[in-house]
């Protein structure tokens, strides 16, 4: 069973790359979709941003906050750093030990449910009535109209497990020695995206442990605000889901 592990890691991170890749291309067929995504992933940056500036101008939690923001709730293209997962994805047991795989895995399953929920939320903005509609009022009926809440508990779900990992990782002898071993070799062998992701988060997590309770309470902070947030969407007034969604998007910075 052992020996088999590896193998199933890397067949997860190429299925979860490819699903990623064909969504994409998806997107590039349809540009109307592709910008109403490209919509859908600013407005949820945004919100972010709103939802916990507090976090973010903690000198405490600031960095994890903005770890998170960057590299699971961003806006961004992380079409490289796919390019580098599923290309690599044979070898990069024959690199990293078993705990660092086993993140890279988590990383590349949370993206695919990540981006698949994202476009979904891209069709469903399309669709509702262009009619002088708030950005607010239109991504909480098309959250609504994509609905999914076990997917959506899912994906919190593993953002934390991905904030509990890294912090996990953080507490393993030798971790970080091997890390900045690995730095070179890793970017020779075409994994620099990775090693930055893995790099990045083993500092903001490291940092954040050194401060009795410092990551239970950011990560508790992060589930009770997203799920308020989930509740909200699906069983609030709609007036109530704009107004909040409002504020959040009025308080980004």
């Amino acid at each position: 069973m052992k020996k088999k592990a590896p193998m199933d890691a890397a067949q997860t991170i190429r299925d979860s790359i490819a699903d990623v890749t064909a969504l994409r291309l998806h997107r590039t067929g349809d540009p109307a979709l592709g910008t109403a995504v490209g919509g859908i992933k600013t407005l949820q940056a945004r919100r972010f941003r709103g939802t916990y500036a507090d976090l973010l101008a903690s000198p405490a939690a600031g960095p994890a906050a903005r770890f998170f923001l960057e590299e699971l709730y961003s806006d961004s293209d992380y079409s490289e750093r796919d390019q580098q997962f599923g290309r690599i994805a044979g070898t990069l047991q024959t690199l990293f030990p078993q705990p660092v795989v086993a993140t890279a895995v988590a990383l590349a399953v949370l993206h695919a449910q990540t981006e698949a929920l994202d476009q979904d939320m891209g069709r469903a903005w399309l669709a509702q009535p262009d009619g002088g509609q708030s950005p607010a009022a239109r991504y909480a009926a098309a959250w609504r109209a994509v609905g999914q809440p076990h997917g959506r508990q899912e994906q919190l779900q593993r953002v934390l497990a991905m904030g509990a990992d890294l912090a996990r990782l953080t507490r393993t002898p030798g971790v970080r020695t091997m890390l900045r071993m690995m730095r070179r070799p890793a970017h020779a062998a075409g994994m620099g995206a990775l090693q930055t992701f893995l790099e990045a988060g083993f500092d903001t997590f490291g940092q954040l442990a050194r401060q009795r309770g410092g990551v239970e309470q950011f990560l508790a902070a992060v589930e009770q605000r997203e799920t308020a947030l989930m509740e909200l969407l699906f069983h609030a007034a709609p007036v109530a889901c704009e107004t909040e969604l409002a504020r959040t998007l009025g308080q980004a910075r």
